[in-house]
């Protein structure tokens, strides 16, 4: 007996919207590139986790969690959610957590942007945010950076004139390294159009200076701030993060998140990890330091470390091709990994992650090796 065409065996058909997409993720990651190396990556400077690993506290409670981990946890994650309420001076109904700050802006666009709106954000800005909006059917409106920072005035401009409903900003930024001032972040908060929400990750807080962090009233429902564990407290590979902002705008999020999506033994890490702020002021100094390494070595070679505050340091190595070719020697020469803008204006540079002082001095060492060479 024949099939009826529309019962024939094969794959089912993709949603639209994913069948549109290409077959790429924002990052190929350090373990794909050693596949592909056949060899391990001597120095793994790309992706901005902290080589100075998490404090001893934090390992504790790991260990204690562990005999646990047969066991699914908090939902609510009411422990962490408590001490982020108490450390931000805000309530238990501000705070919302993820699986890092990917999740939470996955959510975030789930939410607030149907499919055809339309967000706004830097052009060569975290490549995430675009493989989020993507997947949900948004359009994306970007704006180039202006003086190798976010254009402040430039975004809010886009955003009125294409009636954005997102508005991303990283601040301190990714790839550049710079910051907006507080003061700045309010304005542009004041000339949102309406029913735009300002989604402001900061994820680098930690190693911004004071006037970085904007004084935004916690209530205030146009804005949801980002935070993560996985830079100044060293969990990357936990994969905890949290938004906070005004009660109706972040609760609605708990309606779509992935219940257990935060495990038990990242809570328990992250918990102590809040608790542990002296390791926190001891990263953030090293962090200082080797960011002062960098900007020497740059000016050794020539070239130019632009202003960061952040655990990274992006160096204008002079062009694209040059950045370029620099990126493809370090690994496939001297196993060093590191990654470079994807747009200009910044595509002339290279980004490097601020490792500890062995890493630093093997970084430098390849770095003038390879400099030699262009």
């Amino acid at each position: 007996m024949a099939v009826p065409s529309d019962l024939a065996p094969g794959r089912p058909a993709l949603a639209a919207i994913v069948a549109g997409l290409p077959a790429s993720t924002p990052f190929v990651g350090p373990e794909a590139l050693e596949r592909r190396l056949g060899r391990p990556l001597g120095v793994r400077l790309g992706a901005n986790e902290s080589l100075f690993g998490p404090s001893a506290r934090v390992i504790e409670a790991m260990r204690a969690a562990a005999l646990d981990i047969n066991l699914y946890g908090d939902p609510e994650g009411f422990e962490l959610r408590t001490a982020l309420a108490r450390h931000h001076a805000l309530t238990l109904d501000h705070v919302v957590l993820g699986s890092g700050i990917d999740e939470l802006l996955g959510l975030l666009v789930r939410a607030y942007l149907e499919p055809g709106g339309i967000a706004v954000m830097s052009l060569g800005g975290y490549p995430t945010f675009v493989y989020q909006v993507s997947g949900h059917g948004g359009r994306i409106e970007t704006v180039p950076y202006r003086d190798d920072r976010n254009d402040a005035e430039g975004l809010v401009e886009a955003a009125r004139r294409v009636g954005a409903k997102l508005l991303y900003l990283s601040n301190p930024d990714n790839p550049s390294g710079s910051y907006l001032t507080g003061a700045t972040i309010c304005d542009m908060v004041d000339r949102l159009p309406r029913g735009c929400l300002l989604v402001l990750d900061e994820a680098y807080a930690e190693f911004a200076p004071a006037d970085a962090i904007p004084d935004i009233a916690a209530d205030d429902p146009r804005v949801v701030r980002l935070r993560t564990f996985s830079k100044a407290h060293g969990l990357a590979g936990m994969r905890v993060g949290y938004a906070f902002g005004a009660p109706e705008t972040i609760r609605p999020l708990d309606r779509i998140r992935n219940q257990f999506g935060v495990g038990r033994m990242a809570q328990a890490a992250a918990l102590a990890a809040l608790a542990d702020q002296d390791h926190v002021a001891t990263v953030v100094a090293a962090v200082a330091a080797g960011r002062a390494d960098y900007a020497a070595l740059a000016r050794e070679l020539g070239a130019v470390a632009l202003p960061s505050a952040t655990n990274f340091v992006t160096i204008d190595v002079g062009g694209s091709v040059c950045a370029k070719t620099i990126l493809a020697a370090l690994l496939e020469r001297e196993g060093v990994f590191i990654r470079m803008p994807g747009a200009a204006p910044l595509d002339r540079c290279i980004r490097v992650t601020v490792g500890r002082p062995e890493e630093r001095t093997l970084f430098a060492a390849a770095f003038r090796r390879v400099f030699a060479c262009l």
